[in-house]
């Protein structure tokens, strides 16, 4: 495959932005965590003091996504209105809450030798960010990056280019009012696909790329980037109801896991019923999902169960149980067993989060063990897996690879470790 060419005044751009970042991370590495966190507060309060100015920018990338037909999901990802931008601004405050990883003794001993060692915690250095229409990530990206002492070069998509930019320069201005480097936090704002490029190859200047968005981006990200990725999977989510599940509690779940918000990662888009109580629990089910607006695709037993309440159920395919929707899209399937069940998470599933119901614990023991997906939930809505949901404040991603971190990533996943070693003239 041809390396497409880039721009070399993009690239010498993108290189001088990383220098800028690379000489601001070496700052933050060394502050304290008194002034880190009164810096994240200084940008919360940031965030709120200048909300009309994000929101007319908002409302400008919202216009034109709807002009050029985003679908409701993506516009919904887009959206940033004086709820979500007080969530965002207090998701910084938590996080200024939450213990510093650096500086964090992971483990240590001395040697018979006399000699002391410990690994230690420390931050990446400069941590690039691609992501699509989530402008959330932005502010998500800063603070998470300030509190674990890391520079961040973020490269958004263009659906949300305003938006972004608006946030952006107020972060960047509530740092230097802290006496902060304003490089802490840089965007690339020009060049297109070119820049996204060129942060993907600038290795020795960047230490590591995060992308977030669809499978698609991932999947490109992973492939041309010589710099070292972390991988934040596509969540291809499901849940499986057991025939030992208290059905009011399975109805619950999956409607919040579905319907909660279903643009995002952590939605589900397979329902699992065990063939025991696809009877009696998936009428009622299908009619509670598609009077929400759910559109349904389901197999010969699902559309057996929804043909006595005059429920639409088109046939699913391969392909609808391999798609993560990213709408109020569903697909349903009738499995004999626990077994069954197993294979098929592990046939379609992209590793993210798996949900059983049942109140057989030895099932729920089995579902915890033998699947793998970086969260497992057992009797709880797949929405929990996230970041501030776990106490995290907030999230730089859900990685679901296996090196580095896996699952929610926030302040210690920031982080790498360096060896000290002291001594008294030892010498091998």
């Amino acid at each position: 495959m041809t390396t497409p060419l880039i721009d070399d005044a993009v690239t010498a751009s993108v290189a001088d932005l990383a220098r800028r970042a690379r000489e601001a991370s070496r700052e933050l590495a060394l502050l304290s965590r008194a002034r880190k966190d009164a810096a994240l507060l200084a940008l919360a309060d940031a965030i709120e003091a200048n909300m009309p100015q994000v929101i007319a920018a908002n409302e400008r990338d919202l216009a034109r996504g709807r002009e050029t037909g985003m679908s409701q999901g993506l516009l919904d990802r887009l959206r940033l209105d004086e709820p979500r931008l007080s969530a965002i601004a207090d998701a910084l405050r938590q996080i200024a809450t939450l213990p510093d990883p650096v500086g964090e003794v992971v483990r240590g001993s001395t040697l018979p030798n006399g000699l002391q060692i410990r690994q230690t915690r420390v931050p990446l250095g400069v941590v690039g960010i691609i992501y699509e229409a989530r402008p959330n990530v932005t502010a998500d990206a800063a603070g998470l990056g300030l509190k674990s002492g890391n520079a961040v070069i973020l490269r958004g998509g263009s659906a949300a280019e305003h938006s972004n930019a608006a946030l952006v320069a107020v972060l960047r201005d509530a740092l230097t009012q802290q006496g902060l480097p304003a490089d802490a936090v840089a965007l690339l704002t020009e060049g297109g696909r070119d820049a996204a490029r060129a942060l993907m190859r600038a290795h020795g200047l960047v230490d590591v790329i995060i992308p977030r968005g669809g499978a698609d981006l991932i999947a490109t990200v992973v492939r041309e980037s010589i710099v070292p990725v972390i991988e934040t999977g596509s969540g291809n989510v499901h849940v499986y109801v057991h025939a030992a599940a208290d059905l009011d509690k399975a109805r619950a779940i999956v409607m919040n896991s579905k319907t909660h918000r279903p643009s995002v990662c952590n939605a589900a888009e397979t329902l699992l019923v065990d063939t025991a109580i696809a009877d009696l629990f998936l009428p009622d089910m299908l009619a509670e999902l598609a009077g929400a607006g759910v559109l349904l695709h389901g197999d010969e037993g699902t559309r057996r169960a929804a043909s006595g309440r005059d429920v639409a159920v088109d046939e699913a395919t391969d392909k609808h149980y391999d798609t993560e929707f990213h709408a109020l899209e569903m697909s349903v399937a009738v499995v004999d067993g626990l077994d069954e069940a197993m294979a098929h998470v592990r046939r379609y599933s992209t590793g993210h989060t798996e949900a059983i119901v049942t109140e057989d614990r030895a099932a729920a023991r089995r579902w915890a063990a033998e699947i793998d997906a970086a969260a497992v939930m057992i009797n709880a809505s797949t929405r929990f897996t996230d970041g501030g949901e776990f106490g995290f404040g907030a999230e730089i991603g859900i990685s679901t690879q296996k090196l580095h971190a896996r699952g929610p990533m926030a302040l210690p996943e920031l982080t790498t470790t360096k060896w000290i070693v002291e001594g008294d003239g030892q010498i091998r």
